[in-house]
């Protein structure tokens, strides 16, 4: 008896060993591994938006000094940073395609909106040779930059993913134990997605109109 009570245990030990086995085979670490990266960058990602969410006040209100004509693209670039802000994103998201691309639209408006800070500062001398404004467009070009970095690691994270969980044999792990869905990347847009462009060069002559 004790001796068939042994020989079972060492049977389901063995075979929990063998289930354990082919379970890692079939993806069921990788699967969460690369979903975890992909989330860690999309923080990434995240933190940098936010980084130039934080320096459109200041920027806009430095700008008004010395461009209160400009109204319209004041408000603009403050009304799309509102947009922006206002739709939040969490890791449970990222295989929503709807609201993820509800996401992207917002912050392309703050791209393009910012962009247009570039025809305020070629217009207004004064303004682009403030000492202030122009550390806070530097910081803006730098915050562009990240976000850009950012993008290219996350979707980068995302398509070692989606593959993972569509290939053999972790697609059996990913079905069946995860219920994994595919995370959306960010799709390019040329119109929207280049970093704003501003000249800092020498101060008009005086009396150019």
């Amino acid at each position: 008896m004790r001796h068939s009570f042994r020989h079972s245990a060492l049977l389901r030990a063995g075979l929990a060993g063998a289930a354990i086995a082919s379970l890692s085979g079939c993806g069921v670490n990788a699967v969460p591994t690369q979903q975890e990266e992909a989330k860690a960058r999309w923080a990434d990602v995240q933190s940098a938006y936010q980084r130039r969410a934080d320096l459109v006040p200041n920027l806009v209100e430095t700008a008004k000094g010395a461009a209160a004509s400009e109204q319209q693209i004041l408000v603009g670039v403050t009304d799309a940073r509102a947009k922006a802000t206002a739709i939040n994103i969490t890791t449970n998201d990222l295989s929503n395609p709807d609201t993820f691309a509800k996401f992207q639209g917002a912050q392309n408006q703050l791209t393009q909106a910012l962009g247009q800070l570039r025809t305020v500062v070629e217009k207004y001398p004064d303004l682009k040779s403030q000492e202030r404004f122009a550390d806070l467009m530097t910081q803006l070009e730098g915050t562009e930059n990240r976000i850009n970095v950012a993008r290219e690691r996350y979707n980068s994270a995302v398509q070692a993913y989606n593959t993972t969980i569509r290939t053999f044999p972790a697609v059996v792990a990913a079905r069946v134990v995860y219920g994994a869905q595919p995370m959306v990347p960010f799709q390019a847009d040329a119109s929207a997605q280049s970093a704003p462009k501003v000249s800092f060069g020498a101060p008009a002559p005086s009396g150019t109109k």
